[in-house]
């Protein structure tokens, strides 16, 4: 085909084998390198470090491709080693980097010759029950959302994650932080998972994501049946942990799932012992108090709300304002009204 107007042209190719449909996991995979993913998994994961057959990096960087191939269970591992080229690549860069030493200790850990270049999904299965913290089953109570604690190997994802937003911040430095924490429903089929607020079985993990990274900060798997707003004072505080050296100062954002006095009492007395005083907005439900308290107070002073596109602030028709509204309490102010949260109008609020 002779080339046109953009700057390729097809070629035919009479081989019919070594071909991948997989070549955009290979800039995943230069990533990962250049992250150095596999020792800082290595380092942090020690489940499979002495044993023999695939070590702790290669089954997880392998369920990480899985993902990014668009893989919807464990089984669909086996689409990734059935691709000739894609594996073929894998082999050539399996020992790449290694020395003479590393790569006899590596091939020590197989008893015969190995063929498999990505785990089997019955390898993957037993490496995952290393997570899996059975002690907790006991613990949950029909009717109850319930969030099983971690074990000590759960817990380590968490390091390895935190080894990657400090190398992040080392490349692109931020001095502030705006955390986004929201909940998200995963629909399911599976028969053991648990009905949601809507649209029946589902999963729903909640995340936590810096805002000027563009990057999870962190995240925690759930049932469908655990609120968004369940123990969302923690997972606030396990976030701010994972945020790495240089930055100043933080904010929160949220919908109403963390409108609860114990969260904004903690960031507005600066609890926190490295951030202080933590700014927020924080959805709530427009009340017809709320709503009354707005149209009687003639001081509100409404600011129109822009959005940059293309370096230019265009006026979106929305407008905020702040109005002083404590639901069920009264609190006079320093300038003697009788108020001390901060509502914006357009489902946003903040304490003052």
């Amino acid at each position: 085909m002779p080339q046109g107007i953009l700057p390729f042209k097809c070629v035919e190719e009479k081989k019919s084998k070594n071909f991948t449909g997989l070549s955009g996991l290979l800039l995943y995979l230069e990533l990962f390198k250049l992250l150095g993913l596999d020792n800082i998994i290595s380092r942090s994961m020690q489940i499979k470090k002495e044993s023999q057959g695939w070590r702790d990096e290669q089954i997880i960087i392998s369920l990480i491709l899985l993902n990014l191939a668009g893989g919807e269970c464990i089984d669909d591992i086996e689409k990734l080693e059935h691709d000739e080229g894609f594996c073929r690549i894998l082999k050539h860069i399996e020992l790449r980097g290694e020395n003479k030493r590393e790569r006899k200790k590596i091939r020590r850990r197989w008893r015969r010759q190995k063929v498999n270049r990505i785990p089997s999904p019955s390898a993957i299965f037993r490496y995952l029950s290393n997570f899996h913290n059975e002690a907790e089953k006991k613990k949950r109570e029909s009717g109850k959302a319930f969030i099983p604690a971690m074990n000590d190997n759960l817990n380590k994802i968490s390091d390895i994650n935190l080894e990657l937003v400090d190398f992040h911040q080392r490349h692109n430095y931020k001095s502030s932080a705006t955390i986004d924490i929201d909940a998200t429903l995963i629909p399911t089929s599976k028969s053991n998972a648990l009905c949601a607020y809507k649209d029946g079985k589902a999963y729903q993990p909640i995340n936590a994501w810096w805002a000027e990274q563009e990057l999870v900060l962190h995240t925690e798997f759930r049932d469908g049946n655990v609120p968004a707003g369940h123990e969302v004072l923690r997972i606030l505080k396990e976030s701010i942990l994972m945020l790495p050296e240089g930055v100043e100062e933080i904010y929160i954002r949220s919908d109403s799932a963390a409108y609860q006095h114990e969260l904004l009492k903690y960031c507005d007395d600066g609890e926190n012992n490295r951030f202080g005083r933590i700014g927020f907005a924080v959805g709530c439900d427009i009340t017809d108090a709320l709503k009354r308290a707005i149209n009687t107070d003639r001081e509100i002073q409404w600011n129109t709300i822009y959005k940059e596109i293309r370096g230019k602030k265009i006026a979106t028709g929305q407008q905020w304002a702040e109005a002083c509204f404590v639901p069920n309490k009264i609190v006079t102010s320093k300038k003697g009204r009788e108020c001390s949260l901060v509502v914006d109008y357009d489902f946003c609020s903040k304490y003052q």
